[in-house]
């Protein structure tokens, strides 16, 4: 769904999963530093919004999510997965209900598959699933930000900033009252800089929770069943998971930054060393410079110089091995 804020000054579109609004809109480190200072506003707007109302929305989602939502209250937001039979990731939504609906975005062009899912298990309870994308987009306001937002409207409060659900034909004079818009890459800069994973980029077919740092924020330990639970209680009494998120600081003498896939090697095995991971995403800091997250098998050495393609890179530790 394309983005009517790309008729903006300096809009540049974005590419791949997050086409459909602004990549930047000419200066990104400028872009970077305002939402860091928490001016500014992010447009999400190509990403899937789900609701389910009903009575008996939190008990159902509570069998399904990983998250601990049987007793969420109204207005606390916060995130949960969806696992497969083998502990896999197959959605991450990011979770608030107002009394009466939850409100969750996710990954754009994820909501499909996830309403199938959820469709196929309501049996008997009491809920409504419904797909807003069309009626509603996502702005994010970051931390810190003073910006009001219209009476009303639904709103997910972190400690990264402010989901806002907004009715989609409010976008523009929301761009227009909450100057300047910032670009996906600054957004993306800063997810990167708080070690923040995002499925599709950090995941692929058989990540599980413990390997990206998802434990607590999006998986709760101490509730009851769901499906993939099983592979989460193995993992987290044995205490191995088969690999783990690091953030690289890489070579800033570089030009190119190592695309997300890039192999990552022991610097002291050379390129052509055995791969021991590889890049998931990669960014041009304000401050940090080139810098990138990445997937690592679990028993790398935490002081092991690395290679990202032929870009040196050192690790910073964010899941313990």
């Amino acid at each position: 769904m394309k983005s009517p804020l790309l008729s903006l000054p300096g809009a540049v579109p974005a590419e791949g999963v997050d086409e459909g609004v602004a990549a930047h809109y000419g200066d990104l480190f400028r872009e970077q530093r305002a939402l860091a200072d928490g001016n500014g506003f992010v447009d999400l707007s190509h990403r899937g919004v789900v609701t389910v109302s009903g009575e008996d929305r939190l008990s159902w989602l509570h069998l399904l999510l990983t998250q601990h939502v049987s007793e969420l209250p109204a207005g606390e937001a916060t995130e949960a997965l969806i696992l497969s039979a083998h502990g896999h990731i197959e959605h991450a939504l990011y979770l608030v209900d107002d009394g009466s609906t939850v409100w969750a975005h996710v990954e754009p062009g994820t909501q499909d598959a996830l309403i199938a899912y959820l469709e196929s298990m309501k049996f008997f309870y009491r809920v409504e699933v419904a797909d807003r994308t069309a009626d509603f987009a996502v702005v994010h306001l970051p931390a810190g930000s003073i910006a009001e937002v219209p009476e009303g409207v639904v709103v997910r409060e972190t400690p990264y900033g402010r989901d806002v659900f907004l009715p989609r034909e409010d976008l523009e004079s929301f761009a227009a009252a909450h100057a300047p818009a910032v670009g996906l890459l600054a957004h993306e800069a800063l997810r990167v800089e708080q070690h923040r994973p995002r499925l599709g980029f950090e995941t692929d077919h058989r990540t599980i929770p413990h390997e990206l740092g998802w434990i607590g924020s999006a998986v709760h330990l101490q509730k009851g069943c769901y499906r993939g639970q099983e592979t989460v209680a193995r993992v987290q009494n044995l205490g191995k998971p088969p690999r783990r998120l690091v953030f690289l600081h890489l070579d800033g003498s570089e030009v190119h930054l190592p695309v997300p896939g890039t192999e990552i090697r022991l610097a002291d095995e050379g390129p052509e060393g055995r791969k021991i991971g590889f890049v998931t995403t990669s960014v041009r800091h304000h401050e940090l410079g080139p810098v990138a997250l990445a997937l690592v098998k679990r028993n790398v050495p935490l002081d092991a110089r690395l290679l990202a393609g032929e870009t040196a890179a050192a690790q910073e530790v964010v899941v313990e091995p």
